[in-house]
């Protein structure tokens, strides 16, 4: 018995109760391949499956998992610039039950988050009309451990990059083992890390300008006096150090607060996804 193939917006006639679920705010979908896992989309609702695939801007929650309302975040964005936000979601408890942080390291012991985003990818362009050959990656916090990381063995997929307030870092170090270092990437995930294809990639850096305080760090940080603008500082240097170019913005009058930075995020997203529809995909600034 073959399964259904998943219903796309255009399959209803117009008027169809069934395209509210498909366009706007969506359901949370499960990833048919492990559905632990799970996401959630905003889709224009002009979506259609003619012309060139949509552009894709996934957004990766933070600590307290709050992946919806990131999602909505992004809901006027999506119709402005007629693209696609996914939001995954990583459920805390997986690796055990006190797991919160294993999405963030990729998880090279238990699940493989990066293969998991690329899966609902994969997934969700069985439904809508959207390019996968290359996205939008944001994250903030803990979800900018996991786009900095994604980046260092996915480079090749990113359309542009925005890393947010990491709590800890990856800087390319051939000499320290991961996720201190990139010495066995290769040996944990496949992937050599590869920062000479990250250089083609548009980097945003950003961060609350308030966001110095150490007591919010994970409790047995090894650098436990360094705040987290110290540390995007120094992964922005090291990265720099390998040739990739980047932008740092810091938002005055702000600490450790996701929504609060967005609108730094979603102005380095419009430049790279543009306004007319996203053919420029990658071509936004990444100056000092």
């Amino acid at each position: 018995m073959t399964s259904p193939r998943p219903l796309s917006p255009w399959d209803f006639p117009p008027g169809h109760p069934g395209t509210a679920f498909l366009t706007g705010a969506t359901p949370q979908f499960a990833l048919s391949t492990d559905p632990r896992f799970s996401f959630c989309l905003q889709v224009p609702r002009r979506h259609t499956p003619d012309g060139p695939p949509r552009p894709l801007v996934v957004v990766v929650h933070g600590t307290g998992r709050r992946s919806q309302a990131l999602r909505d975040a992004f809901a006027d964005f999506a119709e402005r610039y007629d693209c696609v936000v996914l939001a995954p979601l990583f459920p805390a408890g997986i690796d055990g039950p006190n797991d919160v942080d294993g999405y963030k390291l990729l998880s090279p012991a238990g699940y493989r988050a990066d293969t998991l985003l690329l899966a609902m990818v994969e997934e969700a362009a069985a439904r809508w009309h959207i390019r996968t050959d290359r996205f939008h990656l944001h994250g903030f916090s803990g979800g900018g451990q996991f786009a900095h990381r994604f980046a260092c063995l996915h480079p090749g997929r990113l359309a542009s990059l925005s890393v947010g307030a990491p709590g800890r870092v990856t800087p390319f170090d051939p000499a320290t083992p991961w996720p201190r270092g990139t010495a066995d990437a290769k040996r944990l995930f496949g992937y050599e890390a590869d920062p000479a294809r990250l250089r083609e990639v548009p980097v945003q850096f950003v961060i609350g300008a308030d966001d110095t305080r150490t007591e919010e760090l994970a409790p047995g940080d090894e650098a436990p006096t360094v705040h987290r603008l110290a540390r995007l500082r120094a992964l922005r240097a090291n990265w720099h150090d390998h040739g990739i170019a980047s932008r740092l913005d810091t938002v005055p009058g702000t600490g450790h607060d996701h929504f609060a930075v967005l609108p730094a995020v979603r102005d380095f997203l419009a430049e790279c996804v543009d306004d007319r529809g996203g053919r420029r995909q990658g071509r936004c600034s990444t100056g000092p």
